[in-house]
């Protein structure tokens, strides 16, 4: 089978982007999944994106990590919100339909403006938290990002009896000021870290406004910078928004 597919990357978070509007590709088949994304016989890329008609909504956006599990990719929406554009299907705003719900965007040049999902639930745990913001994400404050082993400590918390069988994203992040976060990303998935994630991001930026008071928050990831705003009503983080570029790579196919 002969597949067509664009490469995106939003803050260095990658994705292979396929048309699927006429279903040719099999949401079931994981093992492409797996091969397209491997980095050195495949695309090449840290998830998998199909676009689809839907009746209710401009398209839907079905999203697969490497290991062929599902879930919301903050990044990768963004990513699919440009590609759709390409292809015709939406103009300057849009909305769309990903695995936890439906989603609003914004396209403002190379800068993709989503709606996340509201958050109604903060766990505490220790000093750390965890955060669903489509994905689940444990985030721990650290002094320095840059001084930590991201592998080894990801793992740990990843591979917990508490997260073993069905994962969480582990995101370390370091202050910088109110309104400002250094933050590094172990993906459930990949398995490894990730230039930057989006829904980290979304989540670490409401576990610092509950530190800071702040509801604007500025985030550098190792890939490049993403700005989250929220609005907080008591325990409820509403009109939540991620903010960054999102570009396209190359066009490619390639025989599976």
């Amino acid at each position: 089978m002969k597949i067509t597919f664009d490469k995106y990357q939003g803050t260095g978070n990658d994705f292979v982007m396929i048309d699927n509007r006429d279903g040719a590709f099999d949401r079931n088949d994981l093992k492409t999944v797996s091969f397209l994304c491997d980095r050195k016989f495949g695309v090449g890329a840290d998830g998998v994106i199909l676009i689809e008609e839907h009746a209710d909504y401009d398209f839907e956006m079905v999203y697969f990590n490497p290991d062929g599990s599902q879930s919301l990719c903050g990044n990768g929406s963004r990513c699919a919100v440009k590609f759709a554009e390409s292809l015709g299907m939406i103009s300057a705003s849009t909305e769309f339909l990903a695995i936890d719900g439906p989603h609003r965007a914004t396209i403002q040049g190379d800068l993709v403006d989503l709606k996340m999902a509201d958050v109604s639930e903060v766990e505490a745990i220790g000093e750390d938290s965890l955060i669903d913001t489509g994905s689940p994400h444990y985030l721990r404050f650290v002094e320095q990002t840059d001084a930590i082993d991201l592998i080894e400590s990801g793992r740990e918390v990843r591979y917990s009896k508490r997260f073993a069988d069905q994962g969480v994203n582990v995101n370390f992040l370091e202050p910088i000021s109110e309104n400002e976060l250094n933050i590094r990303t172990y993906e459930r998935g990949v398995e490894n870290e990730t230039l930057s994630c989006g829904t980290g991001c979304t989540a670490a930026a409401i576990a610092h406004g509950l530190k800071t008071g702040a509801n604007a928050i500025k985030l550098n990831a190792q890939g490049g910078q993403l700005s989250v705003r929220f609005e907080r009503d008591g325990d409820q983080f509403k009109e939540v928004y991620l903010k960054g570029p999102a570009e396209k790579v190359f066009s490619g196919q390639i025989v599976v």
